[in-house]
């Protein structure tokens, strides 16, 4: 078994993965993140980059291949140890705004502080800082259900970044927001990560979104492609196709 090499904070080799339906997800991949770049996984709908970030992340075991972090190999870990490494060293944002109903917003920007063990008064100063860089801190006592939908993401992003991970996984991270909303969103995104030293990988179908990135990585059909084509969003309704070189 071949160690990944030093500069690589995450490292993939011949991911293989099937979904639950016997249908491919993955077939082959292989790649490394260097610590503190910002790697867009870029690829149309479907085209793997959501198993992909799952697979790195551990979320979902691997069926073939090999995932390292830091050197440690994610593949031959068991599912609690894989559990804990999410909990101190990685951050994940969905698609999709998911908050605890029973907690207000600054509650749930500080819960993954104080699941570290942060104390609670050090943990509610973190998470409005983060509020406020994300222009959601008015909301800090409100309840999601208060929220718009947008804002609700925007709390989700706060919460993992607020923790500071090693690697954060986002997952299309502005696509519930307005087209004038995401450019802050994400230059608060990356400006974040790259004066903590958070290393991103970012799955988007958007091109303006992989530009941000230090470096893209291509998917179709679960495979990695040098070349992928993304959907122009300065076009009317997403005709027009723009080609990364990747």
């Amino acid at each position: 078994m071949e160690a990944p090499p030093d500069n690589d904070v995450l490292w993939a080799r011949s991911l293989h993965f099937r979904h639950p339906d016997g249908s491919p997800g993955l077939t082959g991949v292989s790649l490394g993140v260097r610590d503190g770049e910002i790697l867009a996984v870029a690829g149309p709908r479907g085209s793997g980059k959501t198993t992909l970030l799952r697979c790195l992340s551990g979320l979902v075991p691997v069926r073939g291949g090999e995932v390292w972090f830091n050197s440690v190999p994610l593949h031959t870990m068991g599912p609690v140890r894989r559990e804990r490494l999410r909990r101190e060293r990685f951050g994940w944002i969905d698609p999709a705004p998911f908050l605890v109903p029973e907690l207000n917003v600054w509650e749930n920007t500080a819960l993954p502080l104080m699941l570290r063990g942060t104390n609670r008064r050090r943990a509610k100063v973190t998470a409005l800082e983060w509020l406020e860089r994300l222009d959601v801190g008015a909301t800090s006592r409100r309840r999601p259900h208060e929220l718009q939908h947008a804002e609700r993401q925007r709390v989700s992003i706060a919460r993992a970044l607020a923790p500071a991970p090693t690697v954060l996984f986002a997952d299309e991270p502005t696509a519930p927001l307005h087209r004038s909303d995401r450019a802050h969103v994400l230059r608060t995104l990356t400006t974040a990560a790259r004066s903590h030293g958070i290393t991103v990988v970012l799955a988007t179908h958007d091109a303006e979104t992989a530009a941000l990135a230090d470096r893209t990585v291509g998917l179709l059909d679960g495979r990695r492609v040098r070349t992928v084509h993304l959907p122009d969003p300065s076009e009317a309704e997403g005709r027009a196709t723009c080609s990364l070189s990747v």
